[in-house]
């Protein structure tokens, strides 16, 4: 594990929660942001109106913002993210999380709750000099967001199917590569076949 858990699971979900806002809206409706909620277990109160749908998905672009800037810019959204929330880091223990830190209280706004999670697991990564884990998928015209938290920092691809149609063209690469060897193959044979036939005919 490189960083705590309750870090590494506010990364993971600061990575899902930004690549809702991809090419296709992840986040259309009420009941999108239910299931997300659901998905990654956040606790405290909920309105489950628009004006939370709004402000979760407001909240998206300042969150990209993270694996967009340099050390010093990103060290300033993050405290201007802690600020605006009034930030009080606070033990806590729930469900069937040992204590862990909760930054914001159970009955702020989900969209705050959010920001100060994934700015308070900013702290460590900016902390521990690792901000080379926060990257950009790398497969082509992606753009979604990735976290790798890999010993050997070998993620290169997000959570959204990209890594296995990256496996896939390779193998198709693979396969086009072999067929053309074989063709080759097949024509300088065929070449040389044809030489000896010739050579055959002469008197």
């Amino acid at each position: 594990m490189i960083f705590a858990h309750d870090t590494e699971t506010a990364l993971g979900f600061a990575a899902a929660l930004v690549n809702t806002a991809g090419a296709k809206e992840l986040l259309p409706d009420i009941a999108a942001l239910d299931a997300l909620v659901r998905a990654w277990e956040w606790s405290g109160d909920r309105t489950g109106d628009e004006a939370e749908l709004r402000a979760v998905r407001a909240l998206r672009p300042r969150i990209r913002r993270f694996w967009e800037a340099d050390e010093d810019r990103l060290v300033q959204i993050v405290n201007e993210l802690l600020r605006e929330a009034k930030a009080v880091p606070q033990l806590v223990k729930h469900d069937s999380w040992d204590y862990h830190i909760h930054a914001t209280p159970p009955s702020a706004p989900l969209a705050t709750r959010m920001a100060v999670e994934a700015a308070m697991a900013l702290v460590d990564v900016v902390r521990n000099k690792e901000l080379g884990r926060l990257r950009i998928c790398a497969y082509p015209g992606c753009g979604n967001v990735v976290v790798d938290l890999t010993k050997n920092r070998s993620k290169r691809f997000c959570d959204g199917g990209c890594g296995n149609r990256a496996a896939v063209s390779a193998y198709r690469a693979r396969k086009a590569e072999l067929a053309e060897k074989d063709r080759r193959r097949s024509a300088a044979r065929s070449r040389l076949r044809k030489k000896r036939l010739s050579a055959r005919k002469r008197p």
